[in-house]
This record gives structure tokens, C-alpha cells and sequence, in this order.
């Protein structure tokens, strides 16, 4: 594992001491092979956010802490050492912590081991468990603020939300479906990860209550307990398009959308409408081939940006600033791209 950085720079970054990362780094055995993996990790980051922040200014260390799909946490990370060059004069090292798919005793372990070790801030994604908001205040009562994303803790101790109103994302889906359906019959699937985030039961309420107030006839079925995940996801929404074979459009709230998609193929099923959320490379790829209508989008490098900015403002390193407006949601077709994916790639 050869790379420039000391000892003590390592340790930091993974988490781990000083003398478990020098076992590793010289190859001495006795260390499980995940706190291998972790060192190996800690050095990758190191080596990607080098070439993206200069040395000098004030020093923050910020956890992010998920459940999610890898398709989105990878969009975070990328969006997040993307803007670290926009937050200079100060030096932002993160750590990450995904998981796909875990009990919330998984979740909570990471929290309390972090606020034992210590941070600057957590940007957090988690369900609305009360024994999450505990490990939040866990974290807030070592000096650790805490920022929620994309899916908030409302009841919690946490410093601030950053993210789109969900329940106006809900309500769009619920305007476009049924502006392009119009007076065509058929029943709307509605697909949720899990109905303990937040986030996602908020777009499916916004959604709902849409749904009926413009078109009552319409009978909506839902789809939960996937973790996103596209093998559970598959299997639901096949078990859901037997029982009912009515279902014509879909609106993706919680992702799957590979699975969903296959779903309705297997079955040789039309999806006349699909409104999904977040322009991860799945989404993206779909959008290219028309297989999804449009996606509601916001932009996570600004989401990441005002979440890092808003740990520094705890810590007195910024000026306060008034309460900020949700994220703005954008409806993109493959006509409106934002800026950065190749508008060539969705010619045709």
C-alpha cells in the first residue's frame, strides 16, 4: 500500500489509531481483513480529495452517514468532493459510511462510534426511528452538529434539513401523470424503499393526496420494502402487476427503477407514464432511452455544498444566515438536461 501520506493523516481519515493503521501499512497480520479494507479506503479518499482542496485555511472533518442504494450514495459522493474546491478557504476531509440495505442497530453503532471518536459534522440520511433521533442527540451532545439529507428527522435534534419540499415533489409527479394521461383508464403503482424514511413517505402522502383531488377515479396501489434495491423491488412489483392488471403508469418515489422497468417487460406490460426521481446513472440512461417520462431533480452538489456550509456556521467558522428555501425541484426530459451530461447523448 504505498502512498505519501503519514501515518497519523491515515488514522484520522479511517477512523482507526495510529498503531492499528501501522500494522496494516506494514503488513504485521493480526487485523481483520475489514479494517484492511477501511485503510485501503481511507488512502483512496485521501488521494481523490488531494487533488481537489489546497493545504491551508481551517480543517473539517464531516462523517456522512446513509442507508441508500450505491447508486445514489455514489451520486453524493461525487457531488460532495466536487464542490469541495467551492468551500475554500476551508479544508473539508469527509469520511463515508453507506449502507444498502440494515438494521437501524447498524446505523446507530456508526453514530455512537463517531461521536466517541469525534467530527465536525454528520450529513445524515436515516429512517424516522426513535432510536435514530436518540443516536442524534447522542451526537448533538458531544458538540456534533447534525445535518439530515434528502429524507429528514423533524423530531430529532438535528441542526437543519437540506432537500426538496418532498410532499410538492409528490404533488408534481401526481400533476404530470395525470396531464399525460389524461382521460385514458388505468391505475397508478406508486414505489417507496421503505416507509420509515421520512423523505419518501412525504412524496408518496403529496403524491396521494394530488392523485384524488385531480383524478378520483384512479386507484393508486403501493409498493414498499425494497430498500431500493432491484432484486426485492423486481419481485414486488411482478407479485403487484399480477394482482392487478389495470396499472398503467408508475411513480417512483424510492428508486428501483431497473427493476420496476424489467417487472412490467417480463410481463409484457405497457407503462404508458413513469416519473422517477434524481438523475443517477440509471435514471439517466432510462431518461436517454425514453423509458421514463421525466425526473424530478435537484441539485446535490448544491444540496452538499449548503450541508457542509451549515456544519461551518455551527462551529462560528461562517456567518448565520436566515432560514434557506427548499431545494429547487426541476422536471427534466431529455430535452433539459442540466449542465454536465452530454445533451449528444440524448439525441435520437
Amino acid at each position: 500500500m504505498r502512498h505519501p501520506y503519514p501515518i497519523r493523516e491515515i488514522a484520522r481519515q479511517a477512523g482507526l489509531s495510529e498503531a492499528t493503521v501501522d500494522r496494516v501499512l506494514n503488513d504485521r497480520g493480526g487485523v481483520r481483513e475489514s479494517t484492511v479494507m477501511e485503510v485501503r479506503q481511507a488512502i483512496k479518499d485521501l488521494d481523490r480529495q488531494r487533488t481537489q482542496v489546497r493545504i491551508g485555511g481551517r480543517t473539517f472533518m464531516i462523517d456522512i452517514v446513509m442507508q441508500t442504494p450505491e447508486r445514489f450514495s455514489t451520486a453524493v459522493r461525487d457531488a460532495l468532493e466536487a464542490e469541495l474546491p467551492s468551500l475554500h478557504p476551508a479544508v473539508v476531509r469527509s469520511r463515508f459510511h453507506f449502507r444498502e440495505a440494515c438494521p437501524a442497530s447498524d446505523l446507530i453503532a456508526t453514530m455512537d462510534k463517531i461521536a466517541k471518536r469525534g467530527s465536525q459534522g454528520v450529513i445524515l440520511k436515516a429512517p424516522d426511528l426513535p432510536e435514530i433521533g436518540a443516536a442524534v442527540s447522542r451526537l448533538v451532545a458531544t458538540g456534533i452538529p447534525v445535518v439530515t439529507l434528502v429524507s429528514d428527522l423533524p423530531s430529532s435534534a438535528r441542526m437543519a434539513y437540506v432537500g426538496i419540499d418532498n410532499r410538492d415533489a409528490g404533488a408534481t409527479a401526481a400533476y404530470l401523470i395525470g396531464q399525460w394521461l389524461g382521460d385514458r383508464p388505468g391505475n397508478v403503482l406508486a414505489t417507496i424503499s421503505r416507509g420509515s424514511f421520512r423523505g419518501e413517505e412525504e412524496r408518496e402522502m403529496g403524491f396521494r393526496s394530488a392523485m384524488r383531488l385531480a383524478q378520483p377515479g384512479r386507484s393508486l396501489v403501493e409498493v414498499t420494502d425494497s430498500d431500493g434495491l432491484d432484486a426485492t423491488q423486481r419481485d414486488l412489483v411482478l407479485e403487484a402487476l399480477k394482482r392487478d392488471e389495470d396499472i398503467i403508469a408508475v411513480y417512483s418515489a424510492g428508486g428501483g427503477n431497473a427493476a420496476t422497468l424489467d417487472a412490467f417487460d417480463t410481463l409484457g406490460r405497457e407503462c404508458a407514464v413513469f416519473i422517477a426521481h434524481d438523475l443517477d446513472h440509471d435514471n439517466t440512461r432510462f431518461l436517454r432511452e425514453r423509458r421514463l417520462s421525466a425526473v424530478l431533480h435537484h441539485d446535490l452538489r448544491q444540496d452538499m455544498r449548503r450541508a457542509c456550509q451549515t456544519i461551518m456556521r455551527a462551529h462560528k467558522a461562517l456567518p448565520d444566515e436566515g432560514p434557506f428555501l427548499p431545494s429547487a425541484i426541476q422536471v427534466v426530459t431529455p430535452y433539459n438536461m442540466p449542465p454536465g451530461v452530454p445533451l449528444a447523448e440524448f439525441a435520437g
